[in-house]
């Protein structure tokens, strides 16, 4: 389960922090739908690090009151499923580029959710 928490530590950390400081970068590389501005993306860069911090505490310290494993898993089919959804509906990206990327993204979460479930 340690293994896991870190992973999801090293995952969260890395992408909050190129959405943090890169924002329209991370965009326009992706193909993902552009924006005037970088606020959205680096409110997200945030919380990812946040929920890092929250899966680090947890990690780190027995009997804390982090995140858990439980709440990473839905935190991370929550994130699939809304991702789906709009690509599902014709949003989300409007580069095929993009689309794959995203699509990569769901899969990526899906197995590490499904990893996690196995270990919790």
């Amino acid at each position: 389960m340690r293994e896991l928490l870190v992973l999801e530590v090293l995952l969260k950390t890395a992408a909050g922090i190129t959405l943090l400081f890169l924002p329209l970068t991370v965009i326009k590389l992706f193909g993902l739908p552009r924006s005037d501005s970088g606020f959205w993306p680096r409110l997200l860069g945030a919380v990812l690090i946040g929920i890092a911090g929250a899966c680090y505490l947890e990690a780190r310290f027995a009997g804390s009151k982090g995140l858990a494993l439980g709440g990473a898993i839905i935190v991370n089919l929550s994130a699939a499923a809304a991702v789906a959804l709009m690509l599902a509906v014709g949003g989300g990206a409007p580069t095929t580029r993009g689309r794959l990327a995203l699509w990569i993204l769901v899969a990526l979460l899906v197995a590490l959710s499904l990893a996690e479930i196995a270990h919790a």
